[in-house]
């Protein structure tokens, strides 16, 4: 893709309304499982859809996302194919909720994000302490039990 094309496509997505947005998350990390809950009970002003990453659903949505990624950082998805990663996921992850939606225009600018993104390598920190990231399966991630199987198989 050439720069202009690739400058037209950015302008396109910047001027697309957002109607909807899939957050991408770890369902094997409990921090990321319970910030999941806590989104889901929110009222939400744009509807958000709580996906596993590099999940058979996230991968059929998203076929050129880059799905390993987003197990390093939160990844958000918009229907107009705007995507966020980090703290820009989690300033619009709040704006879709009504109750935080101020909040998320205060932190969008340049010294709020600078806080959100502490708060995001604070989480990020926190999670790497308590949950490793799954191990890499031939295909993405997968569980691979210890000491193998004991089943015999015929």
């Amino acid at each position: 893709m050439t720069a202009a094309l690739a400058a037209d496509r950015d302008a396109v997505l910047r001027s697309t309304p957002v109607r909807r947005l899939t957050v991408l998350y770890d369902a094997h990390c409990s921090l990321c499982a319970f910030v999941r809950n806590w989104l889901a009970r929110q009222r939400q002003l744009v509807p958000l859809d709580l996906v596993p990453a590099g999940s058979d659903e996230a991968r059929r949505r998203f076929p050129e996302l880059d799905h390993a990624a987003a197990y390093e950082e939160i990844t958000v998805v918009g229907d107009g194919g705007q995507v966020y990663r980090g703290a820009s996921a989690w300033v619009v992850c709040l704006w879709a909720l009504s109750a935080y939606r101020p909040l998320a225009h205060r932190i969008s600018t340049p010294s709020g994000l600078r806080f959100a993104r502490g708060a995001v390598l604070a989480a990020a920190k926190y999670r790497g302490s308590h949950w490793p990231p799954p191990a890499a399966g031939p295909v993405g991630w997968a569980y691979q039990p210890a000491g193998g199987c004991d089943v015999r198989h015929a």
